[in-house]
C-alpha cells in the first residue's frame, strides 16, 4: 500500500511488527511412535478455513519432544509458505503444532486483532505469491513474512474493519453456496427431460394415440409403459455398426489422416485439440472414414458416450479401435440414438451390457443386445426439437451461473482491498475520531510495543580493563 493511498490514522509497518513469529517441524516418519497421539498437528493441507476446527494428523508427546514442532495458542494465525498453498490462511481454534511448512503469527496483544490479521494475510496471498522463489513450487520464508510491509490501522479501527469483513464476506460465501447449487439443479433437469424425452412423455400431449403397453423388458430396463404408436428393437435392427481399427504408427503406411480417438469424443460433441495423424492406406480410409450423421460411441473409458459427427472438419477423418462407428437407417435418427444412450448412461442401466471389472468396456457384441424404443420418426423429430431447445435454456442458465460466480469469485478480493485501503471504515474514522488519535493511535501504539521490546532486551555487560599499577 502506497503512502497515497493509505489513511493518514493509519501507519506503515511491517508484519514482524505486529506479531511474534514461529514455524514448526515434523517428527521422523521412521519412528511410529511419533505419530498417532493426542498432538494436533496442523499441516498447510489443513489450511482454509477461517477458524480451523481440527488437525488431520496428530502426533504423540515424545514426537513433539524429538522434533522441531512447537505448541502454538489459539488464536494464532497460520499461513502456508511452500508450494500450491502459499497463501492459504487459518485462525487456530485450539491449541496446536505445526509443521514446517506452516508460519504462525501470534498477534501482539494491545497492537493487532486475531481477525484483522487473518483478513490481512489473506489480502496479501497475491503479493506473497509473487515474492516466491524457487522453480515449479515456490516457497517464502518466515523472514520475507517478517519483512513483509503493510499499513496498520488503530486498533479499534481494525476490530470494525474485521466485524464489517465478517459480515461481507459471509453474505458472498452465502450467494456463492446458493450458486454452486445450481448445476446439480440443472443436472437433475437435463436428466429429467431425457427421461420425459426416451419415455413419450415429452410428446404425451402431441400424440394422437395415448394407449401404451408394458414390454418384456421393462424389468430390466425400468420402462414406464411404452406409447402403443412406439416399437421396440434391438441395436442391429436399426444400426449399422462396427468398431475401429487399431492403427499402428510403427507397421502402417498411406497417406497422413487424422483420426478420432476415444479422447476426442464429448457427450453431444467433439473435442478437436488434440487429433492426431496416422499413415491410412486408401483402402483403409475407405473402410473407416467418418462421414455428417455418423455417431461415434466410445467403446472404453466412458463406455456408450457418444457424439453425431457434423462434418466440421472438410478433410477426410478416421476413426480408431476404441470407438463404434453408428450409421443409422431411415427408422431412426442419430439424435434419437445419442440421446438414449445419454440416458441409459445416466441411469446406470448401459451398465448391464458392459464387460470388463476394473476397466469397463461395451463391445459389439454388447451393443447387439441394445434395446431401443422407437417412436415414429415425426415424434422422433419433434422431441429432439423440443429436447434441444430445453437444454440450450438449461445451458444459458448455466453460463450465466458460471458468469456470476466468477463475479463472485473476484467481488470477496474486491471487498478485501477496500478495507485495506480504509474505504470500508471512511466514514467510521470521521465519526470517531477519538479513537484513532492521540495515545489510540497505530503510530503511538507501536512506539509504545518497541519501548517494551527494547526495555526488555538484555544489558550487555561490559568489561573493565584491568588497572595497571
Amino acid at each position: 500500500m502506497t503512502g497515497s493511498s493509505m489513511p493518514s490514522e493509519w501507519h506503515k509497518t511491517t508484519l514482524g511488527t505486529v506479531a511474534q513469529w514461529g514455524s514448526g517441524g515434523t517428527p521422523s516418519r521412521k519412528n511410529r511412535e511419533y505419530y498417532g497421539g493426542d498432538v494436533p498437528w496442523v499441516k498447510t493441507g489443513d489450511l482454509g478455513p477461517k477458524v480451523l476446527s481440527g488437525a488431520s494428523e496428530y502426533i504423540t508427546g515424545l514426537g513433539l519432544q524429538k522434533s522441531s514442532a512447537k505448541y502454538f495458542p489459539k488464536g494464532s494465525v497460520v499461513i502456508a509458505m511452500y508450494g500450491a498453498t502459499i497463501g492459504k490462511t487459518s485462525i487456530l481454534g485450539f491449541n496446536a503444532t505445526t509443521n514446517q511448512a506452516c508460519a504462525v503469527g501470534q498477534p501482539v496483544d494491545g497492537i493487532t486483532d486475531t481477525t484483522f490479521l487473518y483478513y490481512l494475510l489473506r489480502n496479501e496471498k497475491d503479493a506473497f505469491i509473487a515474492k516466491g522463489k524457487g522453480g515449479a513450487q515456490p516457497n517464502i520464508s518466515q523472514a520475507l513474512i517478517k519483512e513483509h510491509g503493510i499499513a496498520l490501522p488503530p486498533l479499534a479501527e481494525q476490530k470494525v474493519i474485521a466485524n464489517k469483513l465478517d459480515t461481507l464476506l459471509a453474505q458472498v460465501e452465502n450467494t456463492k453456496a446458493r450458486l454452486e447449487r445450481i448445476p446439480q439443479i440443472l443436472k437433475r433437469f437435463r436428466q429429467s427431460v431425457l427421461a420425459a424425452a426416451v419415455s413419450g412423455r415429452l410428446t404425451e400431449e402431441w400424440r394422437p394415440h395415448s394407449g401404451s403397453y408394458v414390454h418384456s423388458l421393462a424389468e430390466d430396463w425400468k420402462w414406464t409403459p411404452v406409447p402403443e404408436t412406439w416399437e421396440v428393437k434391438l441395436y442391429p435392427d436399426l444400426v449399422e455398426s462396427r468398431l475401429g481399427k487399431m492403427l499402428d504408427k510403427a507397421k502402417n503406411s498411406g497417406l497422413p489422416t487424422k483420426y478420432l480417438g476415444n479422447i476426442n469424443v464429448r457427450w453431444f460433441d467433439f473435442n478437436l485439440s488434440e487429433v492426431q495423424e496416422i499413415l491410412v492406406s486408401e483402402a483403409e480410409r475407405n473402410e473407416l472414414s467418418i462421414r455428417a450423421g455418423d455417431v461415434l460411441i466410445c467403446e472404453g473409458g466412458e463406455p456408450g458416450r457418444c457424439a453425431i459427427w457434423d462434418g466440421r472438419v472438410e478433410e477426410q477423418m478416421v476413426f480408431q479401435k476404441a470407438l463404434h462407428r453408428a450409421r443409422v437407417s431411415d427408422a431412426l435418427l442419430p439424435e434419437w440414438l445419442a440421446l438414449n444412450l445419454k440416458h441409459d448412461a445416466d441411469s446406470l442401466t448401459l451398465e448391464q451390457l458392459f464387460t470388463g471389472t476394473t476397466i469397463k468396456h461395451l463391445t459389439g457384441k454388447a451393443l447387439k443386445k441394445y434395446p431401443l424404443r422407437v417412436p415414429p420418426i415425426k415424434e422422433q423429430t419433434e422431441i429432439v426439437r423440443r429436447v434441444d431447445q430445453l437444454l440450450a435454456h438449461a445451458d444459458r442458465i448455466e453460463q450465466q451461473v458460471n458468469n456470476a460466480l466468477a463475479r463472485v469469485n473476484n467481488l470477496t478480493q474486491s471487498i478485501l482491498a477496500k478495507a485495506f485501503r480504509g474505504e470500508l471504515t471512511e466514514q467510521w474514522r470521521k465519526d470517531n475520531p477519538e479513537l484513532i488519535s492521540g495515545e489510540n493511535s497505530a503510530e503511538a501504539l507501536l512506539e509504545r510495543v518497541q519501548a517494551e521490546r527494547a526495555a526488555m532486551k538484555p544489558v550487555k555487560k561490559t568489561r573493565s580493563k584491568p588497572t595497571t599499577v
